[in-house]
C-alpha cells in the first residue's frame, strides 16, 4: 500500500511499463524503473521528479487511453510530482495553502511589501519618494541599506532553510544505492544533464503539444529562464561584493558588470517565463496536472514581474518614477523569495537530486556488471 491514490496509480503504471519496456530509450525514467521489481513511495517520488514531462512516452505507448490499461505516465507522474512538493515541504503546513492559492498569495505579498516600503518612505519624507535621485546611494534614499539587508536577508535566509529542509527529506526518502556514495563524477554528470536539459528532448524529437507535433521550444524557454535567473543572481552577488569589499554603492553605470549581468539576465527572464506560460496553454491537457496550477503559474509570473519591474527601474532610475518603481520591484522580489520553497522552483532542485541518484544507480549497475 502507498500513501496516496496517485502513488498507487503510479505503481500500477510502472508495473505495466516494466513488463513492456518499449520506452526505455526515451529518457532516464524507464531505465531507472527497470532497476526495480517493486516500488516504495520514495521510489515513485524519485521517478516522478526524474520525469521531464516531454510527453513522448504517452505518444509512443500502445496502452495509452483509450486502451483499457489506461497508461498515462506523464500525467500520473506530474500529479505525483506536485504531491511530492507538498510532502517534503518545510514547514509542511504552508504547502497546501500555497498550492491552492499560489498566484493570489504571491501578488498579495508583493503588493503588501511594496505598500510598506512606499508608506515607509512617504512617512519619512514624501519628497524623497517622488524626488529625482542620481549617483551612488540613490536607492538608499528611499530605504536605508541596512533596513533592506535585514528585510530581504531574512526572507532569503528563510527560503534557503526551507529549501534545504525539503531537499534533505526528499533525499532521505529516495535513498542511496547500497555501497555507493555520491562522488564528483556523479555530481558532474547530474550538472551536465540538468544544465543541458538532456531529458527534455522527447528521445530526440522534442516535447509534444496538443497538435502532436514535437518541438524544442519548451527546452529553449527553460534555458532562457534558468540562465536568466543565474545571471541575475550573479549580478546581485557582484553588487554585494562591490558594496562590502570596494565600498561602491548602487546604482551602477549601465556599462558596469552588475548592470550588464542583470540586463542580460532580465532579458532572459522576460522571454523565458513568457514563453513557458504560452507553452502551457498549448500542451495537451492529457499530459498535465491541470487542476493544480497555483504555484506553478505563480513562480513563472513572479519571475516575469521581477524582471519587468527591474528593467523598468533600470530605464527610469534617474526620474521621479524611481521611488515607486523601486518599492514595487522590492515587493515582487520579497514575494518571490518567500514562495520559492513551495512551488515550481523546487522542481529544479528535486530534479537535480533525482539526476544525482540516477547517476549513482548507473554507476552501481556498471560496477555490478563488471564484477
Amino acid at each position: 500500500m502507498h500513501g496516496t491514490r496517485i502513488l498507487e496509480e503510479a505503481d500500477r503504471l510502472m508495473t505495466v511499463c516494466n513488463s513492456c519496456r518499449y520506452c526505455e530509450g526515451l529518457c532516464a525514467v524507464f531505465p531507472a524503473m527497470e532497476m526495480r521489481r517493486s516500488f516504495s513511495d520514495g521510489d515513485l517520488n524519485y521517478l516522478a521528479n526524474l520525469c521531464h514531462s516531454c510527453g513522448a512516452c504517452y505518444t509512443d505507448c500502445q496502452f495509452a487511453p483509450p486502451h483499457e490499461f489506461n497508461v498515462n505516465v506523464p500525467k500520473t507522474l506530474a500529479l505525483a510530482r506536485a504531491d511530492s512538493y507538498a510532502a517534503y515541504a518545510w514547514p509542511r503546513a504552508f504547502a497546501g495553502a500555497f498550492a491552492r492559492n499560489g498566484l493570489v498569495i504571491s501578488l498579495i505579498a508583493a503588493f503588501s511589501v511594496a505598500a510598506f516600503i512606499f508608506g515607509f518612505a512617504a512617512w519619512h519624507d514624501p519628497q524623497v519618494l517622488f524626488g529625482v535621485h542620481i549617483g551612488p546611494g540613490a536607492f538608499y534614499r528611499l530605504m536605508p541599506h541596512n533596513a533592506m539587508v535585514v528585510l530581504f536577508g531574512a526572507a532569503f535566509l528563510y527560503a534557503i532553510v526551507a529549501l534545504v529542509m525539503g531537499v534533505r527529506a526528499f533525499w532521505r526518502d529516495i535513498g542511496e544505492p547500497a555501497g555507493i556514495k555520491t562522488g564528483v563524477a556523479e555530481l558532474f554528470q547530474a550538472i551536465r544533464d540538468a544544465g543541458t536539459l538532456r531529458y527534455l528532448d522527447g528521445g530526440g524529437d522534442g516535447c509534444f503539444n496538443e497538435d502532436d507535433r514535437p518541438t524544442d521550444r519548451r527546452r529553449l524557454y527553460h534555458h532562457l529562464t534558468f540562465y536568466g535567473f543565474a545571471l541575475c543572481f550573479a549580478s546581485t552577488s557582484v553588487a554585494t561584493m562591490y558594496h562590502y569589499l570596494l565600498a561602491r554603492q548602487a546604482p551602477y553605470p549601465w556599462w558596469d558588470l552588475p548592470v550588464v549581468l542583470g540586463t542580460l539576465g532580465g532579458i532572459g527572464l522576460l522571454i523565458g517565463p513568457a514563453g513557458l506560460l504560452a507553452e502551457r496553454w498549448q500542451r495537451d491537457p492529457e499530459l498535465t496536472d491541470g487542476a493544480r496550477r497555483g504555484m506553478d503559474v505563480a513562480f513563472i509570473v513572479m519571475l516575469f514581474f521581477t524582471s519587468l519591474t527591474g528593467m523598468a527601474l533600470l530605464l527610469w532610475r534617474e526620474t521621479a518614477a524611481m521611488g515607486p518603481l523601486l518599492a514595487l520591484h522590492l515587493g515582487v522580489v520579497f514575494a518571490l523569495f518567500v514562495t520559492m520553497p513551495y512551488g515550481k522552483f523546487v522542481h529544479g532542485i528535486y530534479r537535480f537530486a533525482a539526476l544525482v541518484r540516477y547517476a549513482m544507480e548507473r554507476k552501481a549497475l556498471a560496477q555490478g556488471a563488471a564484477e
